[in-house]
């Protein structure tokens, strides 16, 4: 998903610091050009860089600022495709959940699930007709033999390299003793494991880091969209100077997510394959709630049949999710409705727990890529990937156009290699290595346990930056902290005055390794500062003043900046701006 809300106006960024741009225009041709930079952009962008070969990619926004970045922050095998048949799907995604704990360790960590339960046997009729007909019907709640049944299967796909426990069932008093805010009529609790990720923002920068380093040939650009195609090549245009250029590639990869339609259209092709859902998500500061939670995700199913959660991370509670079909020209936010939706739905696990819209620090919205369901409920439409290929005769050239339509985060890595594969078949080349298996950027040699990273801790410390500094960057950057910190060590860090999680040297350091464009993006995606509520008039007042010298903004450009990131986070976020208004 791509928010015009997320763009704020344009800035006279410094060509030399549009690197990626330069090298686009310096080099105006690749075999393969992937547009869109959520995850399955640049999974396919860091394959097809492994493999090798000269590979472009563009974002019209900023990476991962989509749908990649609005996802509820798991990693699962999704056990509820069960009930749509979708076998494969779940058989692939609980493999992949597997590998990603491996591969990703700083990111992607176990989370135990627990699913509070209500009757006995309520469902087991209705269940065979939701599988066949894929519509609700009359809702009846989910009892313990039928979640026994699914979860058993659902270890049954795990046990292939499985690094997650198998489920548990507890009764009443055990459900109750672990959790005392629960209702007090609950039966049982289901147990089971699968994974999150709690910076997905900033394993997509990983990835996309990976792909860059494996071939220095391969060049990607945030904020440049495609707006047109001839027979020279795709016209793109530098959306913070206005510049446009053509770009010419034999491969085109369309991975825009739910704006594929969209995206083909400005390429020249009408389809219809999307047909996206609107999914939202409030953040709240809840003590109360968060200890309730006793460390589990809850994860269960409201009173109208739509599959929600409670999930604690940090000090921080993620409620949601919505499924509501939406028009994608329309900015997705979550509304005062929805808000009410996820009330209502903490009242129904936990009572006596009581919640408002002060508690909440941030909100988030996003539209799924899903593909075109027309009559089939938003909860039964599939959440597996195809590619769509399209070949064409652009003047003297051949130019194949794949398109995808759906996927979801946590089978990034297998649809990148299949998206890559095709791309690659189009080439006439073959696959020289598979990324099975194959550390991401800060995952390498990351500390195994909580002794290990207190050791590496101690290890990377170094002159005026002490432990507790050097523990952040690791939970930011995993291992490629190491990275970090030399650069840092180059000159001395003054820590900023509104946060001690941030310099202006680490600023410094993310312009130009990770091209920011915008105030916004430090906020939302490469730290985690407003999804914890932590924005504040000083810090937006410091971090602008850092990026102004960095970036080439002049004072007006600067408050700008600040007044486009407050409109932001008030438009898209539900954070409190008032007092950020400066």
């Amino acid at each position: 998903m791509r928010n015009s809300a997320e763009h704020p106006h344009g800035n006279g960024t410094p060509a030399h610091l549009r690197a990626g741009v330069q090298r686009l225009k310096d080099n105006p041709r690749a075999p393969v050009l992937i547009i869109g930079g959520g995850i399955n952009g640049v999974g396919t962008f860091r394959d097809l860089a492994l493999q090798g070969i000269d590979v472009a990619l563009v974002e019209r926004g900023d990476y991962c600022q989509g749908a990649s970045g609005a996802s509820s922050h798991m990693i699962h095998g999704g056990i509820r495709y069960l009930e749509n048949g979708e076998f494969r799907l779940v058989r692939e995604s609980v493999v992949e959940r597997n590998a990603l704990m491996k591969i990703a360790p700083h990111y992607v960590k176990p989370l135990q699930t627990t699913i509070p339960i209500y009757t006995t046997f309520s469902g087991i009729l209705s269940a065979p007709m939701r599988f066949l007909t894929h519509r609700q019907g009359k809702q009846v709640e989910r009892g313990a033999v039928l979640i026994k049944a699914g979860l058993t299967m659902y270890d049954f796909f795990s046990r292939d390299g499985g690094n997650v426990p198998r489920h548990s069932f507890v009764g009443r008093k055990k459900a109750l003793a672990a959790m005392p805010h629960l209702r007090k009529d609950v039966k049982y609790a289901a147990t089971y494991y699968d994974a999150s990720v709690h910076n997905p923002e900033r394993l997509t920068l990983d990835v996309l880091r990976d792909g860059q380093i494996a071939n220095p040939a391969a060049r990607a650009a945030n904020y440049v969209s495609a707006i047109g195609n001839g027979e020279e090549g795709v016209l793109l245009r530098d959306e913070l100077s206005g510049e446009t250029f053509t770009f010419q590639a034999d491969v085109v990869v369309n991975a825009t997510g739910a704006w594929t339609d969209g995206t083909n259209g400005a390429l020249g092709a009408e389809t219809r394959f999307m047909g996206g859902t609107k999914g939202s998500h409030i953040v709240l500061d809840h003590p109360e709630l968060l200890e309730a939670c006793n460390g589990t995700e809850i994860f269960f199913e409201h009173l109208d049949g739509r599959i929600v959660l409670i999930y604690p991370m940090g000090d921080r509670v993620l409620v949601g999710t919505t499924d509501i079909d939406v028009d994608i020209d329309e900015q997705a936010v979550c509304t005062d409705e929805e808000i009410g939706y996820f009330f209502e739905l903490i009242g129904h696990v936990f009572p006596d727990i009581r919640v408002s819209q002060e508690d909440i620090v941030y909100s988030f919205s996003g539209v799924r890529p899903l593909p075109r369901h027309d009559d089939t409920q938003p909860g039964f439409v599939s959440r597996d990937y195809r590619i769509e290929k399209r070949e064409e005769t652009r003047g003297s050239r051949e130019v194949t156009t794949l398109s995808l339509v759906g996927g979801k985060w946590t089978t990034f890595r297998a649809l990148s290699e299949h998206l890559a594969n095709d791309a690659l078949a189009a080439l006439g080349k073959q696959r020289s290595s598979s990324t099975a298996g194959v550390a991401v950027g800060g995952g390498r040699s990351f500390p195994r346990s909580a002794a290990e990273e207190r050791d590496w801790i101690r290890k990377a410390v170094r002159p005026g930056i002490d432990e507790a500094r050097v523990g952040i960057l690791l939970t930011r950057y995993g291992t490629r902290a190491e990275e970090v910190l030399d650069f840092l060590a180059e000159e001395p860090e003054t820590l900023f005055n509104s946060t001690r999680e941030l310099s202006g040297r680490e600023v410094a350091y993310m312009v130009e390794h990770e091209q920011v464009g915008h105030l916004i993006d430090i906020l939302i995606r490469r730290t985690s500062l407003a999804f914890r509520g932590l924005v504040t008039a000083e810090l937006l007042t410091e971090l602008a003043q850092a990026l102004a010298p960095l970036l080439g903004w002049n004072e007006a450009e600067t408050a700008e900046e600040i007044r486009g990131a407050a409109e932001v986070l008030a438009g898209s976020h539900r954070v409190k701006v008032e007092s950020l208004i400066v």
